[in-house]
């Protein structure tokens, strides 16, 4: 107790709040380490994303199925149907939630269904779907950790394992080749611009039917994606798609055009020095699935460099790789093994790509 009217005794008035007990100590901070980047906007998730690539594949989904019908709805429905199987089975096998619903393997069974022939067999597309998400995503731990891009890895396995079903006497007749249906069917009336039957065009892609019988195809052709072809080789029509996502952002604008740039000079140097046998820049840009790939395929976040630098290098050594494969390997058409190439070299180009920090590079000591 002490007397009115005088100053307490300090020691023995302190508010329990305020003594320094283990109790009442001051929190120490906590470190939350997390990869980069650490700033980001809260609207621009996966499912965003994907949903953006499934409205720019409009056009070329739209095209496919104009010129091969029932039969490109039916590729679409198999790849779809079996990635969104295949991530299901294997994400309750891990014991994960659910994630369908970032349409992740949506996208991918699209683009798996528009880089295969119309003809494909049936089984054939869901083995490609069942190893695109099993070997090409899932095994590296899903979504955001894989190394290379699933639709190719599918689209390579199946090629490598049927090509005499999926690789290109896939595409010399119009043959349905499912089981019990090896019969020929007229997917498309081609002509020629005067009107007269253009049977270069019809019996094979033109890739191939330059390779192979140096046949020279109008770039008209070309242009207007009415060869024969995979569902998705439909240059114009992947361009409009591919416009759409550089106007919302989605896609990094530098990988397709160095992919563009490297294609070109590489084409422009051969037809200067006369070995370019009448296949023109324009050829080789709007032939094969050069343009999907430089603009749905090669621009994954995941499996692309995250520098400005490395995002040139990225795109000028794809559309590299794509000439001199289609120049100098047996294959007519370069893409696919071109993206898995460069898809390799994604870790070294990020560490070779490193941006110097701000105020210079920090000594090291000696």
């Amino acid at each position: 107790m002490t007397e009115k009217g005088k100053a307490p005794d300090s020691a023995s008035t302190t508010p329990p709040e305020k003594v320094n007990t283990p109790e009442s100590a001051p929190a120490e901070p906590t470190l939350h380490i997390a990869p980069s980047p650490h700033m980001r906007e809260s609207g621009y998730t996966t499912r965003r994303m994907m949903v953006d690539v499934l409205i720019a594949l409009t056009p070329t989904t739209a095209a496919a199925i104009f010129f091969y019908h029932q039969w490109a709805i039916i590729q679409l429905l198999l790849c779809v149907g079996g990635c969104l199987v295949t991530e299901a089975v294997f994400t309750h096998a891990r014991k994960r939630k659910l994630s369908l619903g970032d349409l992740s393997a949506v996208v991918t069974g699209v683009i798996l269904a528009l880089s295969l022939p119309w003809n494909t067999p049936w089984f054939i597309s869901l083995i490609a779907s069942v190893v695109a998400i099993s070997l090409g995503k899932m095994i590296f731990g899903g979504l955001g950790m894989n190394l290379f891009n699933p639709a190719m890895v599918g689209r390579t396995f199946v090629m490598l394992a049927f090509a005499g079903a999926v690789g290109a006497p896939a595409y010399v007749v119009g043959v349905d080749r499912n089981p019990g249906n090896e019969t020929i069917v007229t997917v498309a009336d081609h002509t020629a611009l005067d009107g007269s039957a253009l049977d270069g065009i019809s019996s094979a892609t033109p890739l191939t039917a330059h390779k192979q019988n140096g046949t020279d195809i109008p770039v008209g052709w070309l242009v207007l994606s009415s060869c024969y072809s995979s569902l998705g080789e439909r240059g114009i029509f992947v361009l409009i798609g591919g416009f759409f996502l550089l106007m919302r952002r989605t896609i990094s604008w530098r990988i397709p055009l160095g992919a563009i740039i490297s294609v070109a000079l590489i084409a422009g140097i051969r037809d200067l020095a006369g070995y370019s046998d009448g296949w023109t820049i324009t050829h080789h840009l709007f032939s094969g699935a050069f343009f999907l790939g430089a603009f749905f395929i090669l621009t994954d976040p995941v499996t692309s460099p995250v520098t400005s630098k490395g995002r040139w290098i990225f795109g000028l050594l794809f559309g590299a790789l794509v000439m001199l494969l289609r120049i100098l390997s047996n294959y007519p058409e370069g893409v696919m093994f071109s993206i898995l190439l460069v898809n390799a070299l994604v870790p070294l180009i990020n560490r070779w790509t490193i941006p110097k920090p701000f105020g210079g590079v920090v000594p090291q000591r000696t």
